[in-house]
Parts: C-alpha cells; structure tokens; sequence
C-alpha cells in the first residue's frame, strides 16, 4: 500500500510489467512513475537517515514529505512509430488514450478509413477500439518510450524547432516548380515522401540536387540538415537507371505499430485471419508495382506523361510513340488536317488487373514490327483504367466524343479480355470505331487486323482526296474570280480617287487665286488710298511729268512733286496692278533700272525731272 500511496498504481499487472521492464529493481521501476519534482529514491543503504523514526521498511521506498511539497502525478505519454507502405508516422498520446483514437489519428494522416484499418503488431491478437493505451503496448510485450514533460532548460532549444522552412523544390521533367513549407522537425525523409506524392517518383527512384554536404542522413531533422534558412532550393528527377526489383516490403507494407522499447518481429497478416491483398481494400496488383497513371490527375497531358514514363520502367524504350494531351487533342490531330495527312486513331486501354496486362505489352505493343506500323500510320493514345475514377473519366470522354455507343462496348468488356486496343477512323460527320484489339492475341494478328484497318481507312482516305482536290478546284476558280472583281473594282476606285483629287485640287487653286486676287487687290486700295494728291501745273514747287507704258500697251500719266520719293511712284505703279516685286520700272534712254534705285531718293535725285516715259516689264 505504501508503494501504491507513491505510484499511484493500483493495477497489480500494471505493476508487474513495470518490475519486469526494470529487471525487478523496485527503486527503479518506482523513480521511473514518480515526477523528478517529488523526488528520486536512492537505496535504502545509502538514503536512509540514522534516526530511528525512519527505520521502519516504507521510508526506505517513500519518503514522508509534507503535503504542500507533493506534486500531482504526470499522465504518462507514449510514443509509436506507424509504418504504411513508405510512409512513416509518429503518434505521441497520453496512456489514457485508446486504440480507437489513435485509428482517427491515423485516418486523418493516412488518409485510411478506420473501417478498413488494422493495426499489426499486438501480440495478443486483435484488440478492440476501446482498449486503453496503457493496456494496449503491455500486451504488445514492451512499453513504448515514457516522454516526461519539457523541463525548462529544453524550452528553449524547443522554440527553435518552431521554425518553418520554405523549400521550392523544381521538378525536372515535368518542368513545374512546388513551394512546400515544412517544420523544422520534419526530417529529410518525410520531404522525399511527399514529393513522392506530388511527382509519382518513388522515393527509391529520385536523383535530387541541392541538398547539403552534412545531409548526409535521410533520418535527419531539416534544422539540423545544413539547409539555407528561411528559404532553400532543391531539384528533383527521375533516376535515369533501371529500376529495381519492388521488394514487398518496399511497396506493400502493411501498418505496423512499433513502440520504442520493441524489438521482437511481427506475426505476419495470416495469424489474424486477413489476407494481405485486402488489408485497406487494395489488390495484389496495384501493391506490386507502381499505377500506370496516377489517379484523379488534373491535367490528362500530366497523367498520360507519367504513363510514358511508367510504360518505358516497365517495359523499355521500345513502344509506340503515346500521344501527350488529352482524347479531343489527339482526335484533333488524327482526323482534322488535310486528307493526306490524317491517320487512323489507337486508343491503348491498360489495366494492371488483367493477366493479360504484361504479355500484351511486351511481346505485342513493344515489338519492333508493331511499333513501326503504329508511328506511321496512326495517332496512339493511351489509357490506363485499373482505378475505377480514371475507368469512369475515360467513359465520359468517349461519350463526349465518340457517343455513348463506343463508352457502352468499353464498359461490356471485363477486365481479363484487357488490355483493348481501340482503332478509330474519323468521317465527315462522325467517328467510327473500326474494331477493337483484346488482349488475348498474338503478333501476327494484331499486325492483321491493324493492316485490315488501314485498308479500311485508305480505301476512305482515297475518297477524301478526291473530293478535297475537287473542292479546292473549285474554290481556285472561284479565288481567280473574285480575285479579278477585286481588281476590276480596285481600278474603278483609284480611278475615281484621281478625279475626286484632280476636283478638289482645282477648287484649291482657285480658291487661292481669289484670296490673292482679293490680297492684291486689299494692297492695292490702301495703296492708292495712301498715295499724296496729283500736284497742279502751276504750283509753285516744281513738278515732274511721268508716262508709264504697262506690259499690255496702255499708258499711266501722272504728276509728282520733284520732292517726292521713288517709293511714291513705286507705290502709284503698284495700286495700278504692278507690284515691284513682279515687276521692274525702266527707263527707256539710256536704260535703267529705276526699281533697284534707293526708294528713299526723290524724282529729282534719280534724274526723272522733268518728265519722263517709264515702261513696265515682268521679272523673270
């Protein structure tokens, strides 16, 4: 009673395994149940007290110490390891908690339904959801490793763990760049799996570049991975070397629940009952190797890239040459060019569940003989629908573009007559299936058959050629026709544009003859109008008599003070119709040029005194 006072443990087979644990060291098993803050127990030789109130045999494994320094009992936490095919979780619960909810734990991270879960690792057989912890890893032969509450001076290192790393991993071949925020307890390992998931490359088969000298060690934390923080760049690729043999245990591991302490092996699926093939629902097929096509893939050209590259693992680079993008795409291609260059559609429709599966594909789809016949004469495209979802997503496809009475054949078939090879020839108005290739056939009758086809569509091919030529006769005929109407009206339109600018030309220049007829004329008036009165004959001052004779024959007289300038009579001879700037004053004996005579001087200054006959004549 007195160890159950300081244990607080009232189980005597809990009590028991903690012996056994400890060797049956009852000091031991005790300090490890009892919280450092109520105290270690030494042995009773070397923590005894010489008095005698503390020789009696309970104060050797429980010292008496007074009520306000006794500290509550922790609640013990237990760690598991999870294993499920290749990934690797760890649950950390309270022994109080049951197996039920580490299964929810599980489903959320797994992504299994706990209807379709089972733990292994339980030695005493199947355990119910509603066992506790605490019971549950005693029966598995061991207890899980006891995690004490963080003490202070751990706090510390703890908070640096907190930290969140940001890798921007770039996937080579697909050209595609994911930015993934990791913790900074999530180890090397973990970031592999999970690009595992996002680029379908096993982690066995990836090549990466970037990762740190001191990363020498998957199982590595990234804050102690050597990696750039805040922000680290990686790259990611496909191993170009063959894969390796899948190993069960690789690729179809069921969940196993390890605890710390545990070393022993597990009982095989078989002691309980389960077959391994429908341990969570899954087939044999689809643990032994890894899906032709991811499942639920956004983007058919993403989807029928990993089928390429999965189809060249499996069975070598020899094969036909797949059609990347989706069915409309290679419908596109196949059977809407010109008639010469249309070919015969393939539709490969794989499925992992079929016996048929892999002899089909490497002695019929990668012979050499088949692959050729294929490059040349037909658009392939392929299909995988071992998954019910992608099976689903091609039928709505063929119903979209070949009818629902091509997607109702596919759906008649079951899945030991696949893999189908589909052969599609497209008319005027629609698609026709030409026949459909079963799995169970050998090279030379899927060569004749795949001639039998050609035919067919040569035979039609031969039609289509006429018929286009015939219509782009037709059209050329009727492109020379409208091409000389267009000519035709191309000249009547220039010819017409020539007279409208011939038109508008001519009532420019004639509208701008009148404004410098109406400018002359405006020079003229204020001309005249500024011009000094004719002088009398009698006047006192003396007078100088001019004769103009202008360029037609008629005469201009007048008469000027001797004392007027010659800018006077240049002016009089201007508001008469003759500017100095067209025209130029001369005299006729001896010849001069009056108009190149200073303007400032006076009649009687350029020697036109008395009178004087001046002619008129234009400036070159």
């Amino acid at each position: 009673k007195d160890k159950e006072a300081c244990t607080g443990i009232d189980n005597i087979a809990e009590a028991i395994a903690l012996l056994e644990l400890n060797n049956w060291d009852l000091v031991a098993a005790i300090n490890g149940v009892i919280p450092q803050e109520n105290g270690i127990l030494q042995s009773a030789a070397s923590s005894s007290p010489p008095s005698s109130s503390s020789s009696s045999s309970s104060s050797a494994f429980c010292p008496v110490l007074p009520s306000r320094h006794i500290v509550e009992r922790q609640p013990r936490m237990l760690n598991f390891h999870i294993e499920y095919r290749t990934r690797s979780v760890e649950v950390v619960l309270e022994e109080a908690s049951t197996v039920g909810e580490i299964k929810q734990i599980l489903e959320t991270e797994l992504h299994v339904p706990v209807s379709k879960m089972q733990l292994k690792g339980w030695k005493s057989g199947d355990v119910s959801d509603s066992l506790q912890m605490a019971q549950g890893w005693r029966c598995a032969g061991g207890m899980s490793r006891l995690l004490p509450p963080p003490s202070p001076t751990r706090r510390a290192g703890q908070e640096s763990l907190n930290q969140n790393y940001l890798l921007i991993i770039s996937h080579r071949e697909a050209q595609r760049e994911y930015s993934l925020n990791f913790p900074a307890t999530r180890t090397i390992q973990e970031v592999k799996r999970n690009i595992s998931d996002l680029t379908n490359i096993p982690v066995r088969h990836q090549q990466w570049d970037g990762w740190p000298a001191s990363a020498s060690d998957d199982s590595m934390t990234l804050s102690s991975s050597g990696i750039s923080y805040p922000c680290h760049h990686l790259t990611v690729c496909r191993r170009s070397s063959p894969a390796a043999t899948l190993e069960p245990s690789e690729e179809c591991t069921d969940v196993h629940m390890v605890s710390d302490s545990e070393g022993d092996d597990f009982e095989d699926a078989s002691e309980f009952g389960v077959d391994e093939s429908e341990i969570f629902g899954m087939g044999s097929s689809s643990c032994r190797k890894s899906p032709m096509m991811p499942e639920n893939s956004e983007n058919e050209g993403d989807a029928l890239l990993h089928f390429t590259g999965e189809f060249s693992s499996r069975y070598g680079d020899c094969h036909p040459v797949f059609f990347i993008g989706s069915l409309e795409a290679a419908s596109q291609e196949a059977f809407f060019g010109k008639a010469r260059d249309r070919k015969l559609l393939a539709i490969y429709l794989h499925n992992d569940d079929s016996v048929l599966s892999n002899v089909f594909c490497s002695q019929m789809m990668c012979a050499e003989s088949i692959v050729s016949y294929l490059s040349q004469n037909f658009i392939t495209w392929a299909w995988d629908v071992t998954k019910e979802a992608n099976k689903a997503r091609l039928l709505t496809m063929c119903t979209r573009h070949f009818g629902s009475v091509v997607a109702q054949t596919i759906r008649t078939y079951k899945t030991d007559q696949f893999p189908l090879l589909l052969i599609v020839m497209g008319k005027r108005t629609s698609n026709e299936v030409l026949n459909v290739i079963q799995g169970n056939t050998t090279v030379d009758e899927l060569m004749m058959r795949l001639m039998g086809a050609m035919e067919i569509f040569t035979s039609q091919q031969q039609e289509d050629i006429r018929d286009e030529d015939e219509r782009e006769a037709r059209e050329m005929v009727k492109r020379e026709q409208d091409e000389a109407y267009r000519l035709s009206l191309e000249a009547d339109r220039k010819k017409r544009e020539a007279q409208e600018r011939e038109e508008a030309e001519q009532v420019r220049q004639e509208r701008i003859r009148k404004e410098q007829e109406e400018e002359r004329e405006a020079i003229r008036l204020s001309l005249e109008q500024a011009l000094p009165p004719e002088p009398k004959e009698e006047e006192g001052e003396p007078v100088s008599k001019l004769r103009i004779r202008t360029p037609s024959g008629e005469f201009l007289e007048r008469r000027f003070l001797g004392s007027c300038k010659l800018q006077v009579l240049f002016d009089f001879v201007a508001s008469k119709g003759y500017p100095s700037d067209e025209f130029k004053l001369l005299t006729t004996f001896p010849r001069r040029n009056i108009t190149q005579l200073d303007p400032a001087w006076t009649l009687l200054e350029a020697k036109l005194f008395p009178q004087e006959t001046l002619f008129l004549e234009a400036k070159e």
